[in-house]
């Protein structure tokens, strides 16, 4: 009888070890977790919007990332499309910061009050046009790279077809080019709609849609991205593609027969920019990465996937391959007036109304 209850005793005893031990053990795991996910916190995360080029955006967010240990969400989008997707989300911000694209939509964010000031102590460091485009939002965004607006065409294609070499804005609407040209459309693209902006500053309001009527007759189509046109361009689905000259000047660099051209009538150009999300999550790593991101040697970081623009910190790199700004006859683009929202809205539905509209 008593042999009967030390063996209950026993194996009672040793149930309740091992439960205890099995217990111990899952709580040591579930600790070993929490402490793993508090580290993963204590490092941060920050939600990057991205409108410059794929690669560029890949670089910028992976090299911030293996930098601070900052695990970076990125969505690449084109600059219409981007501010759409922040204005869309402005009740319940997703994104942290924007980074690239053209001045101009992200200005309009800033009159919208879809982004917030903020004054990094890099700006010093900063070209007075990038100051000038930070003036004009009241400090809501930053000009981190400069690009004049041009085009490109194929030589390849160009003399196939026996056709004239271009080089004015007025020589894409020669009925030869019927079917030549490809632009984005101004809708999503900040590239495209830089174009529309530079044409009405060009020519006038009326005849520079005059001018995109005629422009209209000889486009095969419209995409989505502004650098779009010249990738075709270089691919020979399209003869000629209207970009940013340094994105004609990546293709061919990359050894296609892209010829780039700066209009003689003059031409429009971008400051590209950088803006906090207003109400953003992680606040303290967007301005993280703002100042990061001013600095000359992650501005010199372009060369290393073939960007010529040219960067707004003073002493960052700048390819000898890059179109010089200086050597182009630039026009006094209206920032402030151009990213003003009502502005652009008026001119996107006026472009809708009057040249969209009309059959390809």
């Amino acid at each position: 009888m008593k042999q009967n209850t030390g063996k209950k005793l026993y194996n009672t005893g040793k149930k309740l070890y091992k439960n205890l031990t099995s217990s111990f053990l899952v709580g040591m795991l579930t600790l070993a977790v929490m402490l793993g996910a508090a580290s993963l916190e204590a490092k941060g995360k920050l939600s990057y919007y991205c409108s410059a080029q794929e690669d560029w955006c890949q670089l910028m967010a992976r090299t911030f990332e293996k930098e601070t240990g900052i695990n970076v969400n990125m969505t690449r989008k084109s600059s219409g499309e981007t501010f759409a997707q922040i204005k869309a989300e402005a009740r319940n911000p997703k994104g942290d910061i924007w980074w690239g694209g053209t001045g101009d939509p992200h200005l309009q964010a800033a009159e919208e009050k879809l982004t917030q000031a903020y004054s990094s102590p890099m700006n010093a460091k900063l070209n007075d046009w990038a100051l000038s485009q930070s003036a004009s939002a009241n400090g809501k965004t930053i000009g981190i790279y400069s690009g004049a607006l041009g085009y490109g065409y194929n030589e390849k294609l160009l003399q196939k077809n026996n056709l004239p070499v271009p080089s004015c804005w007025r020589d894409l609407l020669k009925p030869a080019y019927k079917g030549h040209v490809q632009m984005a459309n101004p809708n999503s693209s900040g590239t495209a709609y830089t174009t529309l902006a530079t044409i009405v500053q060009l020519f006038g309001e009326t005849k520079g849609f005059e001018f995109m009527k005629g422009l209209h007759r000889n486009i095969n189509q419209y995409t989505k991205s502004g650098s779009a046109p010249i990738k075709a361009a270089a691919r020979g689905e399209t003869t000629i593609g209207i970009v940013f000259m340094h994105d004609a000047v990546k293709q061919a660099v990359a050894g296609f027969p892209i010829k780039v051209v700066a209009p003689c009538e003059g031409t429009g150009y971008e400051i590209g920019s950088m803006s906090i999300i207003k109400d953003a999550r992680n606040l303290r790593e967007a301005k993280m990465f703002y100042d990061w991101a001013l600095q000359a040697d992650v501005q010199s970081m372009a060369l290393q996937v073939k960007a010529y623009q040219v960067p707004s910190n003073k002493k960052a790199k700048t390819s000898k391959k890059a179109p010089d700004l200086s050597a182009i006859k630039l026009i006094d683009y209206d920032f402030k007036k151009y990213g003003n929202s009502a502005e652009r809205r008026r001119l996107l539905k006026k472009w809708d109304d009057e040249v969209k509209s009309l059959a390809l």
